[in-house]
């Protein structure tokens, strides 16, 4: 069974730390969650490595959170379905249909919120 504290941030900025999906990962981790970065560009912030893809993510991750441009997102969430991520969190921003019915039709739950505020850590 997979950790349900175990989650990935797909679109953290390793330039703006201002940058929501930097915002989420850094305040994940002080709430004590197993929690990994995720760019395509690659780096660190935070003194922690971002990865590329979710492939490469060492741990089998439960969650998704998406902060990332609609155009990007059915990648994203091919990348999901490979990894075997159970649910994926598109925040406000980062949502696209198609990508969505690609999730549900892979049995990832899906959800439409802002995964800081739903869980009370905003």
């Amino acid at each position: 069974m997979a950790d349900r504290r175990v989650y990935a941030v797909m679109g953290v900025s390793v330039t703006d730390a201002s940058k929501y999906g930097t915002r989420i990962f850094k305040e994940l981790a002080a709430q004590g969650y197993r929690v990994y970065a995720l760019n395509p560009k690659g780096g660190t912030v935070a003194g922690q490595p971002v990865y590329r893809t979710l492939a490469e993510v060492p741990a089998q991750v439960y969650g998704v959170i998406m902060v990332l441009p609609p155009a990007a997102l059915e990648e994203a969430v091919r990348q999901c379905i490979e990894a075997g991520v159970k649910e994926i969190w598109f925040q406000p921003g980062a949502r696209d249909e198609r990508a969505q019915q690609q999730a549900a039709d892979a049995g990832i739950d899906v959800i439409e919120d802002c995964f800081m505020a739903a869980n009370g850590l905003w």
